[in-house]
């Protein structure tokens, strides 16, 4: 699957702009439907493969596309909940399969998995393009046409069309080519951040915690039903503090309590299977090992499980979003299969060590965010950009 995302990640900006945000997002749910289906129905190792394979494929493009297109159609006062609800989705479709997964067989879960990907297929016949898309390719009847759906009746789109048009020909004009213009010095500031900030949310550990939760269950002795289900408890709840704050508080805040905090749950999940090494304190092993998981879920969700792709889509000039958005997720996608790859080796290698790693990242998360990671909320896409080119 990571094989699969890493390669569409790495087309998935230059599909967006050919072909527009919507159909891009379109053609990422047939390519999950195909995959649950494979999955589903698969009888042999090549076929199971092949499913997770165009799953990746999927979840590829639509990992970029839909922060990008939030981004695009959402008033700036809204964007940070708005793009969060992506998170918060996300976290809900998690937690149900944590919690199903204990009821049901695993094709049965491929086979549920396929119904929000139809529907959605179908409903984004229903919604308007990206106003900075239409632009992009001169379509300015198109684009007021969206603004006017988007903003309401009543509302007088022509400065904030005139903007958008203005930004697009600003960067038409800047922009020479892909990937040498991506990396001139007036777009270190924001590359730095980009990749800065997957790096650390995946090289903190979150995508083993995620993909192996059970077996981390089970190898500290604590039932696996309970365990899976008290996450799928946690998730959708705190993802909806966060779109309930992320444009009152900020991203920054929201960033540096998430490092804190999984910052020192890391470090407690690694002091539980170190006790139980050395067997000490055996009845509170479990109890200490389950507060660090939920904590560490919980810290997460609320700042380094979206955030990073929120800031991901407004820090980046329009010149160099294609390009821009694509490395960044594909070092995401890259990140991951590294962290996910490794895991078993280091839990090999030390199980307690392991976790005092993802802790010590955690830590250089903190610093990172508190020297490099600007606030944006409440700003358009446009100051954000000049404000980064300007430092």
């Amino acid at each position: 699957m990571t094989l699969g995302g890493m390669i569409t990640a790495a087309l998935s900006g230059k599909l967006a702009a050919l072909i527009g945000r919507r159909r891009t997002m379109w053609i990422s749910d047939v390519c999950c439907i195909f995959g649950w289906l494979a999955v589903a129905f698969g009888h042999d190792i090549m076929l199971l493969n092949i499913g997770r394979l165009f799953l990746g494929f999927g979840v590829g493009l639509i990992s970029y596309v839909v922060p990008v297109y939030i981004a695009e159609i959402t008033p700036k006062i809204f964007r940070g909940g708005f793009t969060f609800s992506n998170q918060l989705l996300q976290c809900f479709g998690i937690s149900l399969m944590f919690f199903t997964g204990n009821f049901f067989h695993w094709r049965t879960l491929a086979l549920l998995s396929a119904i929000p990907c139809a529907i959605q297929a179908i409903c984004l016949f229903f919604i308007p393009e990206s106003p900075r898309w239409l632009a992009m390719y001169g379509r300015d009847r198109e684009l007021e046409v969206t603004l006017t759906r988007l903003r309401g009746e009543n509302i007088d789109i022509l400065e904030e069309a005139s903007e958008i048009r203005e930004t697009v020909e600003i960067s038409r004009r800047e922009s020479e080519n892909g990937v040498r213009d991506l990396f001139h010095m007036r777009n270190a500031h924001a590359l730095i951040i980009g990749l800065g900030l997957m790096l650390l949310q995946q090289f903190c550990g979150s995508s083993a915690i995620s993909a192996y939760a059970a077996s981390i269950f089970d190898k500290a002795d604590f039932p696996t039903d309970i365990g899976t289900t008290i996450l799928a408890a946690i998730l959708v709840p705190q993802s909806i503090v966060v779109i309930l704050t992320v444009d009152r508080w900020g991203r920054r805040p929201l960033l540096m309590i998430s490092s804190i905090g999984v910052c020192i749950c890391s470090f407690l999940i690694g002091l539980s299977y170190y006790l139980q090494k050395h067997g000490e304190f055996q009845k509170f092993c479990s109890v200490l090992l389950i507060v660090g998981i939920m904590g560490y879920v919980s810290f997460f969700c609320i700042g380094l499980g979206g955030i990073p792709w929120i800031i991901m889509s407004e820090v980046f000039p329009l010149n160099v979003k294609i390009t821009a958005g694509s490395l960044v997720t594909v070092s995401n996608w890259f990140f991951s299969w590294i962290i996910i790859y490794s895991f078993n080796f280091m839990m090999q290698w030390s199980s307690s060590g392991t976790y005092f790693v993802f802790s010590g990242v955690s830590l250089m998360t903190i610093i990172f965010i508190w020297i490099l990671v600007p606030e944006t909320k409440g700003r358009t896409l446009e100051e954000i950009q000049a404000s980064l080119v300007g430092r």
